[in-house]
């Protein structure tokens, strides 16, 4: 298996993820080569494992033990929340780039293997029951729709298909 990375490899997702990103209303970090290493990671991770798991987290090689920590992971939104930085900091606050806040250490959200909690999402499902259609829930924005697939790309934060599941 080849898992050597070229700069080129490199700038394609720099300039992809920075353009969603931005576009989502997200912020790459501004340290460039620490960016550039933790896509090394992620181009790494895609090749070795089949998908883009976190580069700063031990992934099982098993896509649906760990689609929570393919890039964007699940945890992106209340680490930059509470923290001003996603766990491996790829992902900072509006005021991390700006200079207002000094990023530090995120602590892991991640339940060990054997200890994750129901998603507060099975609260809503009772109320969605009577849909015609099954609904789908993007693991990493929460964004849900009813249609008889899952969306190939989310609308809102640009996750790809297979990072949706049935709610309903």
């Amino acid at each position: 298996m080849d898992t050597e990375v070229t700069g080129e490899e490199i700038d394609a997702l720099y300039r992809k993820l920075k353009t969603e990103a931005e576009a989502a209303g997200y912020y790459l970090n501004p340290d460039i080569e620490m960016v550039r290493e933790l896509l090394k990671g992620i181009i790494i991770n895609e090749k070795r494992y089949g998908y883009g798991a976190c580069p700063c987290r031990l992934a099982s090689g098993v896509k649906n033990k760990d689609t929570d920590i393919i890039c964007p992971c699940d945890y992106r939104d209340p680490d930059i929340t509470d923290y001003n930085a996603c766990y491996c900091s790829l992902y900072v606050s509006q005021e991390a780039v700006e200079g207002k806040v000094k990023v530090g250490s995120i602590p892991e959200r991640r339940p060990p293997p054997g200890k994750r909690q129901p998603e507060p999402a099975e609260m809503v499902k009772a109320s969605l029951t009577s849909l015609p259609l099954p609904v789908w829930r993007c693991k990493v924005c929460g964004y849900l729709c009813a249609r008889e697939n899952p969306p190939e790309i989310c609308p809102i934060c640009k996750a790809k298909k297979e990072r949706f599941e049935r709610f309903i």
